[in-house]
C-alpha cells in the first residue's frame, strides 16, 4: 500500500516538471557581429607600368621652320600616396615616378641651309596630383589633377652639314587623369588609368646661328596598370565586408 502511495506521488511531482519543459524554447545560438566596412583610408605604396604616348614639336625663330615628332614607348615606376575616407567619399594625394623609353627621331625636312631632322627624349615622368573618388566597396572610382615633371632633350640636326644643337632640361606642366582601382584582397588593390601631361613649351639659343632660337613644345598621354599594397588595420576588413 505504501508503494502504491509513494508511486502516485512521484506521478504527481514528474507531470508538472514534463509539461514545463515542454513549454520551454530552445535558444539559437547567437549570430556573430557583421564583419567591418572596408575602408580605404590609409598610406599605400605600389608599382606602375604602362605605355605613354607623346606628340610635339621644335620650332626654329630664324628660318621659320617646325619640326613634329610623335611616338609611343614603355614607362614603369612606383607609387606613394594616401587616402581618407568619408562616407563613400574619398580624398587623397598620390605621387608616382616612371622611366620611360620615349626616344624617337623625326623625318628629315629639306631648307634652304639643309636637311633638318628633330628628335627627342624623354627620360622620366614624375607627378604630384590629389585624388578624389567614389566608392563602391571594394571599387574606387576617382579622378586626379596636379603638377608634372619630365627631363626632356630635345635637338635639331642638320643632315647636310652634320651640325646639331640640342638641349636638355626638366619641364613641368599640368596632369590630368582618372581610373579604377579595386581591393581584390586585404591590403591589396589593382587599378587602371589615364594621365594627359600638358607640358611647358622651353626654348635654347643656337650656338651654329647668333639670335636663332629653337622652341619645342609636347604633351604626353599614358596608360597605365598597377599594384597597392595599403597599411593599416582599416585595410585588413574581410573580404565579406560592406557597407
Amino acid at each position: 500500500m505504501k508503494n502504491h502511495v509513494g508511486l502516485a506521488m512521484l506521478t504527481a511531482l514528474m507531470i508538472p516538471a514534463a509539461a514545463e519543459a515542454a513549454d520551454m524554447k530552445v535558444k539559437a545560438p547567437v549570430a556573430p557581429p557583421p564583419p567591418p566596412p572596408f575602408s580605404w583610408t590609409g598610406f599605400y605604396i605600389g608599382g606602375e607600368i604602362g605605355g605613354a604616348f607623346s606628340n610635339g614639336s621644335v620650332n626654329d625663330s630664324l628660318f621659320g621652320v617646325s619640326v613634329s615628332t610623335s611616338h609611343d614607348g614603355f614607362l614603369g615606376g612606383g607609387v606613394v600616396g594616401f587616402n581618407y575616407q568619408i562616407s563613400n567619399f574619398v580624398w587623397g594625394v598620390e605621387g608616382d615616378f616612371d622611366w620611360t623609353s620615349l626616344n624617337a627621331t623625326g623625318n628629315g625636312i629639306a631648307t634652304r641651309i639643309g636637311t633638318l631632322q628633330a628628335s627627342a627624349n624623354t627620360d622620366w615622368i614624375a607627378a604630384l596630383t590629389g585624388r578624389i573618388g567614389i566608392a563602391a566597396d571594394r571599387a574606387l572610382f576617382y579622378v586626379r589633377g596636379g603638377g608634372g615633371w619630365v627631363r626632356n632633350t630635345a635637338s635639331i640636326t642638320n643632315l647636310t652639314t652634320g651640325a646639331a644643337v640640342s638641349a636638355s632640361n626638366s619641364n613641368n606642366g599640368w596632369l590630368f587623369g582618372g581610373g579604377i582601382e579595386y581591393a581584390f584582397a586585404s591590403n591589396w588593390s589593382a587599378k587602371l588609368e589615364y594621365d594627359f601631361l600638358s607640358l611647358r613649351s622651353f626654348s635654347w639659343n643656337s650656338a651654329l646661328f647668333p639670335g636663332d632660337t629653337f622652341t619645342a613644345s609636347r604633351n604626353i598621354s599614358m596608360v597605365k596598370g598597377g599594384i597597392n599594397w595599403r597599411f593599416g588595420e582599416n585595410a585588413i576588413a574581410p573580404l565579406g565586408g560592406r557597407y
